[in-house]
């Protein structure tokens, strides 16, 4: 039984990539039972049926699997963000990567449109927050072409994925990095100050030998799942680090007495702005827990 894998899939219908051709495939009906769907990314095994269409068999086990965007087997999120149009949202970038950390996923933090930068310091001081806690951090601009052949070392030999809140260029970067991409550029809507939603679909694109790019749909919230208050920390480096030294094990910072994580922020070696951003997703994990039960 042929193996391939899905690089598309589209109002019900699974693109499969093989060494030879592209199958356009349907799944068993026996995956909507068992409450699995098949997922861009996915290694699989299939029946061909003619000469391009077949039925999806089989799902060989996924080492990542994220929902939003909905991808199997990513090595690299690319998290792209803007400087302006629209404004730089730490908020959003913060929540990413706590599911990012999750996932176990390689990151790479960009940040677009620097040709609309007023003052080079106020980025420098945001990079410089993300770069201190381990993650390598591109400041990019497509109309000047700037920052590409660093990032595009990054790109080499994985699977892809780029995400980031809707206009902050996303698909320009890729066409910019790309041009053979020719991928629908999206506007900003100067009224509601976001993104239209140009792609539709996930769709996994090569990009040389063994390297794929997905560029997928814009979104704006994402959800905790699972998440246990316990293991948010977890999911925020700086975070985590300073927790080692709280008094009470399973501290989750927010009011406990001689939390390492507290004073770290009182005497200005955590981010304050971080740490708000914890709290606020602490209380968010809580009451999901809480309506659950």
């Amino acid at each position: 039984m042929p193996e391939g894998m899905i690089v598309k899939a589209l109002a019900g219908f699974y693109y499969v990539r093989t060494a030879e051709r592209v199958y356009q495939c349907k799944a068993r009906g026996v995956f909507k039972k068992r409450g699995i769907s098949p997922l861009v990314g996915d290694r699989i095994r299939f029946t061909p049926i003619g000469g391009q269409e077949g039925v999806i068999e089989e799902i060989l086990p996924r080492s990542v699997e994220l929902i939003r965007p909905p991808i199997a087997n990513v090595d690299l999120a690319i998290l792209v963000f803007s400087y302006r149009e629209p404004e730089l949202n730490l908020r959003l970038l913060d929540r990413m990567l706590v599911l990012i950390e999750k996932a176990e996923l390689q990151t790479v933090i960009v940040l677009s449109k620097m040709d609309l930068l007023e003052q080079e310091m106020d980025m420098e001081s945001v990079s410089d927050t993300y770069r201190t806690m381990g993650y390598p951090v591109h400041l990019v601009s497509s109309n000047n072409g700037i920052g590409f052949d660093e990032l595009r070392v990054f790109l080499n030999g994985k699977i892809s994925v780029v995400a980031g809140q809707s206009g902050v260029g996303k698909s320009s970067l890729l066409n910019a990095m790309f041009p053979e991409l020719e991928l629908k550029m999206g506007e900003v809507s100067q009224k509601l100050g976001r993104g239209r939603h140009t792609t539709r679909h996930v769709e996994l694109i090569e990009i040389g030998p063994d390297s794929f790019i997905a560029d997928t749909p814009g979104f704006s919230q994402l959800d905790f799942g699972d998440i246990q208050p316990a293991e948010l920390d977890s999911y925020f480096r700086d975070i985590s680090l300073q927790s080692q030294d709280c008094y009470y094990r399973g501290c989750q910072h927010d009011r406990e007495e001689d939390c390492a994580v507290r004073k770290a922020v009182s005497d200005g070696q955590l981010n304050e702005l971080r740490y708000q951003h914890y709290l606020e997703f602490l209380k968010e994990v809580r009451e999901t827990k809480e309506g659950r039960y």
